[in-house]
């Protein structure tokens, strides 16, 4: 055929198709004009036939089946010119599937159509379109459809508040709401989840309130969001009157109502009552398990988390990502790492995803049981790093003391796109911190606002007047502090006199401590402090004020205890403990280190000894503390060369800091020292046990390998 007529012939159905698919509507109509160009549907002949066929409403709904959405709008011309008027299910299938694709302008046309055909939407279709146009974002043109409504059913009410809510627009949802001439459960609901979800934790137990004043009947959804924001105050009170409300409406029995219970007592800081709820539910799966787990390592009682693991696994529940995560979270909280291998090796076993959140959590735990290298070598095995991951990384160098390595990944991480947050920033200045980096720190505090718009939290000024401090540059830290438009925290007032306490800035050590006193004057390691502050003076009178003043607030200094494993086993010592079996050998090492330290340059800082006594005895209550009695063992009771691990309830004194450096250089032995507050518990005898269930079925024993760390041996533990 000659291609000159045939292209001709093209052109001439080309323009009959555009004159039937471009057939212009009655002028006037209140909306936008159509897209009319022409659209042909392509390789299908069933659209083709249904539409000859005049079976226009399956043709669309093939199309919107197969996301053509705009092909099937089309139709609506083919209907025009075959004469046929589109029945309300055409118009309901096409707004549905523009509300599905979030399709705004194809929505429009439906609606234009509707209007310029004269066709008159009922209820149903009316709440479609203010669906569609809600959720599309258009919610003037959904407030349209809405007042232009001859008739409005709770559901027209509810599409329109429920918009509002989702958008933020918590006035206008609040005005139309008051308006209802009948509420429903789901109007209460509405209002109370957006509330909540936007944070206004007051207006929802507000209208929880109004709930019971005009007697409405609550249900799981209502009680759910006002929990929830007793949660978010941390409202014990208002909590427990609401359980009561529950007890009594017989809501009690529905499974997200103890759910958003649990949550409540758990966030109100009541672990024990939510531990109550969750132990009489009756159908608990691994989400309720690894819930509670989650609550227990959160509020600080990793023991009871890993008790609970255990339970849930002799229960027969797998855990998931969410469950390892929260385990592994708990291990760190106790500075556990043999435990914490364990479950890495439970994971590796059962083929768990290295890129997951549960590889950040590993990252965490690792670095806080000071084993950097290895967080640092399971950090560099994840393919595309998340913020969590580099946050880990970098906090846990800062922790370890490598602060130079903890800067590098923060550069790193600036280069690679991804945004921080305000969590890497406190890790990035504790680096310089312990570095002594005073205007890189200064420099990266001033950027945290300025350069990257992140609002200064309490945590960023305390690192900043740590790192001043430190350093004794105490008028700039004066200066920060006074310019804060948010007001100081116990940390950072602490920072500040334990830097008072080096260089023995005796009146702002003062000012920090009666800072302290009004915040938590129970605290005796506040007292403690300023005492050594005036002891170091020479202030003996002041000495014994402070001690009256401790006896007579009822604060009570905790005794310091150190914690050493071996050989999973836990050996516990206090300052001047002699209650090993091994004491004789470890005071003989002692004596024998104390000889080769001051060989080598060790001097006693018996500023750190809080007794009007001569130098030798202050000198000889030094010598045992427990941290160092525990590192006495550590050295006579592990290979040489390995690593010794000490936990310490309290911050290391500053004369065993220096010690331990000592006795690090003489013995070549790397010792990691880590301070905890938590208790410890009967952790020797649950540690094992955790360990040997793992071993009998559930988890391998572990060795060494390249891939996580860890991999599994054919022998049990």
């Amino acid at each position: 055929m000659n291609p000159i007529r045939l292209q001709g012939s093209r052109l001439r159905v080309l323009k009959r198709a555009a004159s039937t698919l471009g057939k212009v509507h009655a002028a006037g109509a209140p909306f936008q004009a159509r897209d009319r160009t022409p659209i042909f549907f392509r390789h299908d002949g069933l659209v083709n036939r249904l539409c000859n066929e005049h079976r226009f409403k399956e043709a669309i709904e093939v199309l919107c089946r197969e996301r053509r959405l705009r092909e099937a709008v089309s139709i609506l011309d083919r209907l025009d010119a075959s004469g046929v008027r589109p029945s309300a299910a055409v118009y309901s299938t096409l707004l549905q599937a523009s509300l599905n694709q979030r399709a705004l302008k194809e929505g429009r046309a439906v609606h234009e159509h509707m209007v310029t055909s004269g066709f008159q939407a009922g209820l149903f279709l009316c709440n479609r379109m203010i669906d569609m146009y809600s959720k599309c974002e258009s919610l003037d043109e959904a407030r349209q459809v809405f007042e232009r409504m001859p008739e409005r059913d709770a559901c027209s009410w509810n599409t329109m508040i429920s918009g509002y809510v989702k958008a933020g627009r918590l006035n206008d949802a609040r005005r139309l709401f008051n308006e209802m001439p009948e509420k429903d459960h789901f109007s209460w609901s509405t209002m109370m989840s957006g509330y909540v979800r936007h944070e206004q934790p007051p207006e929802a137990l507000t209208m929880y309130g109004r709930i019971q004043d005009e007697e409405a009947k609550s249900n799981k959804f209502v009680v759910s969001s006002a929990l929830t924001a007793c949660a978010m105050l941390q409202s014990l009170k208002h909590g427990k009157e609401i359980h009561g409300h529950i007890v009594r409406s017989g809501l009690d029995s529905d499974a997200v109502v103890w759910s958003a219970l649990s949550d409540m007592y758990a966030k109100c800081g009541s672990i024990d009552e939510a531990r109550y709820l969750f132990d009489r539910t009756s159908e608990r799966d691994v989400v309720s398990w690894t819930t509670m787990i989650g609550r227990y390592a959160q509020g600080g009682r990793g023991e009871e988390a890993l008790k609970l693991f255990r339970a849930m696994l002799g229960c027969g529940v797998a855990p998931n990502d969410f469950t390892f995560a929260s385990v592994i979270s708990a291990c760190a909280g106790q500075v556990a790492e043999e435990l914490g291998r364990q479950v890495h090796g439970h994971m590796t076993r059962i083929g768990f995803d290295p890129c997951t959140f549960a590889a950040s959590a590993l990252v965490d735990m690792y670095a806080k049981c000071g084993n950097i290298e290895r967080a640092r070598a399971l950090f560099s095995r994840i393919e595309d790093p998340d913020l969590i991951s580099w946050t880990a990384t970098i906090c846990g160098c800062a922790q370890n003391g490598l602060a130079e390595e903890a800067l590098h990944y923060f550069k790193r991480l600036m280069a690679s796109g991804t945004k921080p947050d305000h969590v890497v920033f406190v890790g990035a200045l504790s680096a310089c911190t312990h570095a002594g980096l005073v205007d890189e720190g200064l420099e990266l505090f001033h950027s945290i606002t300025k350069t990257h718009g992140i609002a200064k939290t309490a945590d960023h000024y305390a690192c900043i007047v740590d790192l001043l401090g430190r350093v004794g540059r105490f008028k700039e830290a004066e200066e920060i502090i006074n310019s804060m438009t948010i007001k100081p925290d116990k940390f950072l007032w602490s920072s500040l006199l334990g830097a008072c306490r080096i260089h023995g800035n005796l009146e702002l050590g003062k000012r920090a401590a009666e800072a302290l006193f009004e915040i938590e004057p129970e605290n005796a390691a506040t007292y403690v402090t300023l005492a050594n502050i005036y002891a170091a003076a020479g202030m003996w009178n002041e000495v014994l004020e402070i001690r009256k003043m401790m006896d007579g607030r009822g604060a009570v200094k905790k005794p310091g205890s150190s914690w050493i494993e071996v050989k999973r086993r836990v050996h516990v010592f206090l300052v001047g403990d002699r209650s090993h079996p091994r004491t004789e050998e470890i005071y003989r090492e002692l004596d024998k280190l104390s000889t080769r330290m001051k060989e080598e340059g060790y001097v006693p800082d018996t500023n750190f000894v809080l007794h009007d006594v001569e130098e030798e005895q202050k000198e000889q209550n030094l010598s045992y503390h427990s941290e160092k009695l525990a590192v006495a063992f550590g050295i006579i009771a592990t290979p040489p060369g390995a690593l010794i691990k000490v936990i310490k309830n309290l911050r290391i004194c500053g004369d065993c800091h220096s010690a331990i450096k000592f006795i690090s250089k003489i013995t070549e032995r790397q010792i990691v020292r880590k301070w905890r507050k938590s208790k410890l518990l009967d952790r020797e005898v649950f540690t094992n046990t955790i360990i040997h269930e793992l071993a009998e079925g559930r988890g391998p024993s572990l060795v060494e390998n390249e891939d996580y760390g860890l991999r599994s041996s054919p022998s049990h533990l």
